[in-house]
């Protein structure tokens, strides 16, 4: 007996039917038609109106000293960073989508020890920001990889990549070794937390949802996953640049001056300034860099502690491995992001 959607199938037009039938047009929704949403051109033109009414404050609030230096930090930030945020988003899309998943699964080693520093360094070859590595640890350890590698993948890939070095050296140019010291001791960190999962940590901890359907060609994978990253790792760039500017111009001098003499003190600071801002790693070194009052071990502490452990990251990895594991997971490389990177400092900077 034929199920009545095969029927229905070949009435619409299954192969070898030659008949040429109009498509029926669609039919209404149900209900009350939607109220009409207001679109960017609305929001464009009151702006534009409020820009004329009030044209004379704005002149004499844009003419002020400290606005005026809120403005060329922020721009400065921005328009040092954007290349390569725009750059690494493009890279981690194209690997995302044209590198096949189970390829990780086949080059790490079988043993689950050696695995953990060789998914570490496998970060250097495979760029991208944190946005970008949780989702792909989760499909790791779906393949078959120990979480211990697929975590330690999951904490190196956005700090010792090239992209994020080599940003790292424009954003520092008379400081050289800044980069050295942070692809070290976000490395050890990186392979620290993966052996310490494999000694402490319990598979139940672990809860991944599950993965949705994927449809489409490779060309608008590519193109979703630039704008998602685009989207999100550009947006947290301009709150970390305005961030930025803010201290430099609201927090008075003295304050971060006296912050600043006091080496621990500066480091907490700004070790949870990192979590706060959660600015992408591919722009976190030029916010560093403008906060020029603290000194380089702190604002390497930033650096080591901003691509492992923020808000955004700390919220994502409860989505995708579940609250149990955040709780602990977090805390831990806190922890150990800001041990080492002190170490790290103290040896090398």
């Amino acid at each position: 007996m034929t199920a009545p959607e095969d029927v229905t199938e070949r009435r619409d037009g299954a192969p070898g039917d030659d008949t040429d039938r109009t498509p029926a047009p669609p039919a209404p929704p149900d209900g009350p038609a939607p109220g009409r949403r207001v679109g960017s051109v609305e929001i464009l033109a009151v702006l534009l109106v409020l820009l004329v009414v009030f044209r004379n404050p704005l002149a004499e609030l844009v003419s002020a000293p400290r606005l005026q230096t809120w403005t060329t930090v922020f721009v400065s930030v921005l328009v040092q960073a954007v290349p390569f945020l725009v750059f690494g988003v493009v890279l981690s899309a194209v690997i995302a989508v044209f590198v096949p998943r189970s390829f990780w699964a086949r080059a790490l080693p079988r043993h689950p020890a050696l695995a953990v520093p060789a998914a570490g360094l496998a970060g250097v070859v495979l760029p991208g920001c944190e946005c970008g590595s949780v989702p792909i640890a989760g499909s790791l350890i779906r393949r078959g990889v120990t979480p211990a590698a697929a975590l330690a993948f999951l904490l190196a890939a956005p700090a010792i990549n090239p992209i994020v070095l080599t940003a790292t050296a424009v954003a520092f140019p008379g400081n050289p070794e800044m980069v050295v010291a942070r692809g070290v001791a976000s490395l050890i960190v990186a392979v620290a937390m993966g052996w310490l999962w494999l000694r402490l940590g319990k598979a139940e901890w672990i809860k991944l949802p599950a993965r949705p359907h994927e449809d489409g060609s490779r060309l608008k994978a590519f193109v979703a996953a630039c704008r998602h990253d685009i989207m999100h790792a550009g947006g947290f760039l301009v709150v970390g640049a305005a961030a930025a500017a803010t201290i430099n111009v609201v927090v008075p001098e003295r304050w971060l001056q006296t912050l600043a003499d006091n080496e621990a003190l500066s480091i907490i600071a700004l070790a949870v300034l990192a979590v706060l801002l959660s600015i992408c790693s591919e722009a976190d070194a030029f916010v560093a860099a403008s906060l020029s009052q603290f000194s380089l071990t702190s604002r390497l502490v930033f650096l080591v502690v901003g691509p492992m452990v923020d808000l955004k990251l700390i919220a994502m990895q409860t989505g995708v491995f579940g609250r149990r594991f955040s709780s602990r997971f977090a805390p831990a490389t806190f922890v150990a992001a800001v041990l080492v990177g002190t170490g790290i400092g103290a040896v090398l900077l």
